[in-house]
């Protein structure tokens, strides 16, 4: 059984354009999640001019570099620890993280003890479907990474950095993978199935 006192935390992966945020928007809409994107956390804290780690993550971003993972590990908690302050919110969609071995081994360091990890929950999709959705969502995204050149990188950076963390999940029976190549609706009937399971069982 679940620890009560902790926080319930799903991850959620899959490479660029798999549909990881479409299906964060629909659980949350659904089962009443919060939805926690790593990627969007940094991005704010670096806008926040009386943030005490903005101008070290600008310098990760400008530089290409991966943020310090104490640093993710930090606003992920704050994250979680104002919902439920503010909200009495339980259950929580990590977006994008752990990313690399680095992140899950400072995560593990750092939150592996508040944190109860329900599952990891993965949308596995060809490449070749994800280059097109995010050529796609380029057109109208704004967001600069959204290109074929910047996707080639990041695919590569999925295969080589996230999917040895996937398979280490895998083998402690964590991962919940969901076939993200068909339409937003039929994959959110998977994940529904998921879901449901994992709530009646923590």
């Amino acid at each position: 059984m679940a620890d009560p006192a902790k926080y319930n935390v799903i991850f959620v992966l899959g490479g660029p354009g798999a549909g990881k945020g479409t299906q964060c928007a629909k659980i949350v809409k659904e089962f009443d999640f919060v939805h926690l994107s790593a990627g969007d956390l940094l991005r704010a804290e670096r806008r926040d001019p009386e943030s005490e780690y903005g101008e070290e993550i600008d310098e990760h971003i400008k530089n290409g570099s991966i943020v310090p993972v104490a640093i993710t590990c930090s606003l992920l908690e704050r994250g979680m620890k104002q919902a439920k302050e503010k909200d009495d919110k339980d259950y929580f969609l990590v977006d994008g993280f752990p990313r690399n071995r680095d992140n899950l081994d400072g995560w593990n360091a750092q939150m592996s003890e508040r944190v109860n990890l329900l599952t990891v929950l993965l949308f596995s999709c060809g490449e070749d479907v994800c280059v097109k959705r995010c050529i796609k969502r380029g057109e109208t995204s704004g967001r600069a990474d959204d290109n074929l050149e910047s996707l080639k990188k990041r695919i590569a950076t999925y295969n080589e950095s996230t999917k040895p963390v996937i398979e280490h999940y895998r083998e402690l029976s964590l991962v919940s993978e969901v076939p993200a190549d068909r339409s937003p609706e039929e994959v959110f009937e998977d994940v529904k199935v998921i879901i449901k399971k994992i709530i009646s069982s923590s």
